[in-house]
């Protein structure tokens, strides 16, 4: 346990140092795949159950996430000044559809998990994403304090 402690702590390491400086998806989500192996202590039966699930559930969010919330949320801070009542009321009514999307993942990873891992693991799956995000915004806001 302790070498996954140590090899963790390297990662991340590595993450302050390199990737920060050139974000890179890939090299984030290998991390994000150990912090959250150690962190749940998945059984390699669950591990092989696990993961497709959850990568599946990732890549819907990111799709969501990157194409469509950020192209209303630019939508929205360009327009703000200037749209009318109908033109905001069809970005609310987008940005909306976009965050229930997301909401709507979230619930269906919850019902798909339950199918292969116990409720306490997904308890700590939540938990883990939460430490790990802090983690890699902790990381980023070093980085960025250290520009001159």
């Amino acid at each position: 346990m302790k070498m996954k402690t140590y090899i963790l702590a390297f990662g991340f390491l590595l993450l302050g140092l390199g990737v920060i400086a050139q974000p890179n998806r890939d090299q984030i989500r290998s991390l994000k795949v150990a912090f959250i192996t150690e962190r749940l202590n998945l059984t390699p039966k669950e591990a092989q159950e696990f993961w497709p699930v959850y990568n599946a559930y990732d890549d819907r969010m990111v799709k969501i996430k990157f194409e469509e919330l950020r192209g209303i949320r630019r939508a929205i801070k360009k327009n703000v000044e200037t749209v009318d009542d109908v033109e905001a009321k069809i970005l609310l009514d987008n940005l909306v559809n976009a965050e229930n999307k997301l909401h709507e993942q979230k619930v269906g990873l919850i019902i798909s998990l339950k199918k292969v891992i116990s409720p306490q693991k997904i308890l700590l799956l939540k938990i883990a994403e939460e430490d790990f995000n802090r983690k890699l915004f902790e990381q980023f806001r070093k980085k960025r304090e250290q520009r001159p």
